[in-house]
């Protein structure tokens, strides 16, 4: 960070972080997982601006053409301190402007939200953590420990051009780094006026993306095909969509499971774990996911003419396992699709485990406190996954850590790659007032 004397700020981190998330938004940074997409180099451009603006020196890092990540180190005021590391990714999934009440990529500001494609998966808290940084630099107040600020491409197709080519290929920017914190957690679930649960994510299930392959007979569409690739693969993958893995319950989702039980003031029944999820609104696709693995049907490709008996049959499946279960949800789903069904991995990545404890997660669960009375915060695992994936190689403990106060009734789990994403003003504002205030404790 360059030395200079700096002026008298005009604006607070407050009053800017609507208009940072506005203009992030409008930057189209979609990843359709092929390449076509117009990659995030103008957003990371924009991010190195903002920074590079109160004196920091930032650098942006290219692992192909358009695909950029930009990264900083602010240097602490006590050198002895292990690092913690704030990262948010730059790229969005696509959106379908028909579909929309305004246009995803228009930043629109409408119902006291903030309208748009990543307003909360992730540009939201891109515009937090860059509102306060900016803050802080601009006013002299640093943290006591080095804070190393990524901001990556491609989270959204696994992290292959961003998070994963950092740690691969300049592991040395998160020397000394020992936590991290980053997307999916610290928001809000309202119990009642004098309680909220803020989930802060300690666990995620791993991945697997597969395609799968039957090879068959081709022949002639009018003759009776004993052997149709089509035919077997079909059967098999409704057979894995209608599947109904085992519950498993791991260290994390016990712990959430026995903080709701006490919240809700309800006896949970080991053998009936599903009742009590279904009593949290819209937050219950995201923890029923967390009781089990999953592999969801999401791809189906086959033939090329409508007389024509295709030689082969693909499909692609979106498999999530529990941290400690992977080899028990391969074999499990082998076993589901049958020996005619070849597998294969496209991507792959680990699950994460970490316990709720520590200074961290005290400054965490403090911070939220000191700006709503009502906050508890509780541990819970994330059905999806997170550039954590990567940077937990580097050694580094990952919590999910992006704070929002919500609406009782937003259906927040359903704003992810979903219709209509927003995000609360408010909530903005009272994310950049926990996160400034966990960084004077971090």
């Amino acid at each position: 960070m360059t030395e200079a004397v700096r002026p008298q700020p005009t604006t607070t981190a407050e009053d800017e972080v609507v208009d940072l998330c506005r203009d992030l938004i409008r930057i189209d940074t979609s990843n359709y997982g092929d390449g076509s997409g117009p990659g995030e180099r103008a957003a990371a451009e924009y991010v190195a601006e903002k920074l590079a603006e109160v004196g920091l020196e930032p650098k942006i890092y290219e692992s192909e053409r358009g695909r950029a990540s930009t990264v900083v180190r602010i240097e602490g005021t006590d050198r002895s301190r292990p690092g913690l590391l704030i990262h948010g990714h730059l790229d969005v999934v696509p959106a379908n402007a028909a579909d929309w009440t305004y246009d995803p990529f228009a930043g629109e500001v409408a119902d006291d939200c903030v309208w748009g494609r990543g307003a909360v998966d992730m540009k939201d808290m891109d515009a937090m953590v860059l509102a306060v940084l900016r803050d802080r630099v601009r006013t002299g107040r640093l943290p006591s420990r080095d804070i190393v600020l990524a901001f990556v491409a491609d989270e959204e197709a696994g992290g292959l051009f961003g998070a994963r080519h950092l740690v691969n290929n300049h592991a040395d920017l998160f020397e000394g780094v020992s936590e991290g914190i980053g997307e999916v957690g610290g928001f809000s679930f309202t119990v009642n006026d004098d309680l909220r649960l803020y989930l802060v994510e300690t666990a995620q299930k791993g991945m697997d993306w597969m395609r799968l392959i039957v090879d068959g007979t081709a022949g002639h569409g009018s003759m009776i095909a004993k052997d149709n690739a089509i035919t077997e693969l079909a059967e098999a993958v409704a057979r894995v969509g209608r599947h109904k893995f085992p519950i498993r319950v791991t260290k994390t989702v016990r712990a959430f499971l026995d903080e709701i039980s006490d919240a809700l003031g309800i006896e949970l029944d080991p053998d009936d774990i599903e009742s009590t999820i279904e009593r949290l609104g819209p937050i219950a696709s995201i923890i029923g996911a967390t009781i089990r693995n999953t592999a969801q049907p999401t791809m189906l490709n086959a033939g090329y003419k409508v007389n024509v008996i295709p030689g082969q049959a693909t499909a692609h499946l979106d498999g999530r396992f529990l941290p400690g279960f992977e080899d028990e949800f391969h074999a499990e789903l082998d076993a589901v699709l049958g020996p005619r069904v070849r597998r294969e991995t496209v991507h792959t990545d680990q699950a994460l485990e970490t316990g709720f404890d520590g200074a961290l997660v005290e400054a965490m669960s403090a911070a939220l406190r000191a700006h709503d009375p009502a906050a508890r915060a509780v541990p819970y695992c994330l059905s999806g996954g997170t550039d954590a994936k990567s940077f937990a190689d580097l050694g580094i403990r990952c919590f999910g850590f992006a704070p929002l106060k919500l609406p009782a009734d937003l259906d927040f789990a359903g704003m992810f790659h979903g219709v209509d994403e927003r995000v609360p003003v408010d909530g903005l504002k009272f994310g950049v007032r926990v996160l400034d205030h966990f960084l004077d404790n971090a």
